[in-house]
């Protein structure tokens, strides 16, 4: 395949808007969009089709790998036109290539249709933050938008960890260093030991991947930094359970208490098809600190009690899942139907929407879906 050709596929998915690429032997490329699978209707690809891409993105990331590995990841960019996170794998003994879409431009809290409470967590000056979700469930973009608050807001040193580089950020008040793993740092926990004798106020890990960039970062948190990261957990107490998992058993209770002291908020993600079938929209729960969480933290009987006390203080800022799914229906913008399938505890949810007098049995259809379309080919392909 050449070069232009390629680009023209990659212009077509940000134009579009969709989310992901798929270029994989024996297939039409598929882009996904809201969730869906789409094919463009160009051609099947072929092995060397494949090979060529994988080349040409290698080569333009500055890799001087040979193409004998399995799996690699790294950053693509068409200048002016946007970025991708790229994933390159075999599969039965082909290239497989898969490019997350990243806007050139970092959305704010309200273009995301994100809780405005996170721009206070933003705020905070020292601490550890996690954002948490499965795969595109929009962490990377929210953490982005995080650090743009604090790069828009206030005079800081921000030091980025990530792999690869997604967003780009350009200096606002604050002054941004991005290191990407395996092309400036061997690692998460290297680059954030070094970090700290950077002078950050603000750390970015792109993802708590081991012990090692779990135990690092606290340390980072416990000496008065801001610590943005993300983690693939559903919900604050799996997320919970899921760090302290990382240690030898002897030190998990003494991790609970150093994360009861630092853990500032966690920002679970579900994304969910809006009533048109048009976009995605974020379910969000939300835990922020306080003393009863801390104690919940600490104590690993209690760590399932988290999510009632989030229920209860939403004065201050906590929300939990199935708590904005109903925000969410009763302004409209999910279907009765899509909230139930994504709550925590749909028969509660089910139940007070009877209270509040509506048919949780009956899906407003009154917007009709927008279904899966196909993408017509460029014929200068």
């Amino acid at each position: 395949m050449e070069r232009e050709k390629l680009y023209r596929l990659l212009r077509l998915g940000i134009e579009k808007g969709a989310s992901d690429i798929h270029l994989q032997v024996g297939y039409l490329p598929l882009y996904r969009f809201n969730g869906d699978l789409v094919e463009l209707r160009y051609k099947v690809l072929s092995a060397k089709d494949t090979e060529a891409i994988a080349r040409m993105l290698m080569e333009s990331d500055g890799r001087q790998e040979s193409m004998d590995f399995n799996e690699i990841d790294l950053a693509f960019e068409l200048p002016s036109e946007g970025r991708f996170r790229v994933n390159i794998s075999r599969q039965r003994k082909f290239f497989n290539i898969v490019l997350r879409v990243i806007p050139l431009q970092i959305r704010s809290f309200e273009e995301l249709n994100l809780p405005s409470v996170l721009q206070d967590v933003a705020s905070l000056q020292r601490g550890y933050v996690l954002v948490t979700g499965s795969t595109g469930m929009g962490k990377s973009t929210t953490l982005a938008t995080m650090v743009e608050e604090v790069n828009r807001s206030r005079k800081s040193k921000i030091i980025t960890v990530e792999d690869p580089i997604e967003f780009v950020f350009t200096h606002d008040k604050s002054i941004i260093t991005q290191r990407e793993v395996g092309t400036d740092t061997s690692s998460f926990s290297h680059a954030l030991r070094a970090a700290l004798r950077q002078d950050p106020d603000v750390i970015m890990v792109g993802e708590m991947r081991d012990l090692e960039t779990v135990d690092m970062s606290l340390k980072a948190a416990e000496t008065g930094h801001l610590v943005f990261s993300s983690i693939h957990t559903s919900d604050v107490s799996s997320t919970i359970n899921r760090l302290v998992s990382f240690f030898p058993a002897e030190e998990q209770a003494n991790v609970r208490h150093r994360l009861a002291d630092n853990l500032k908020a966690v920002v679970s993600l579900r994304l969910l098809p809006n009533k048109k079938g048009t976009a995605r929209v974020p379910a969000v729960e939300i835990m922020r600190s306080t003393r009863t969480i801390q104690e919940c933290i600490k104590d690993p009987s209690k760590t399932s009690e988290i999510n009632e006390f989030i229920a209860r203080g939403r004065s201050e800022g906590n929300q939990t899942f199935d708590q904005h799914l109903l925000d969410l229906i009763r302004a409209s913008k999910v279907s009765v139907e899509t909230a139930l399938c994504a709550a925590t505890n749909p028969m509660d949810l089910k139940t007070k929407l009877s209270l509040e007098g509506g048919d949780p049995d009956t899906v407003d259809d009154s917007e009709p879906a927008q279904g899966p379309f196909e993408i017509e080919s460029d014929t200068r392909f």
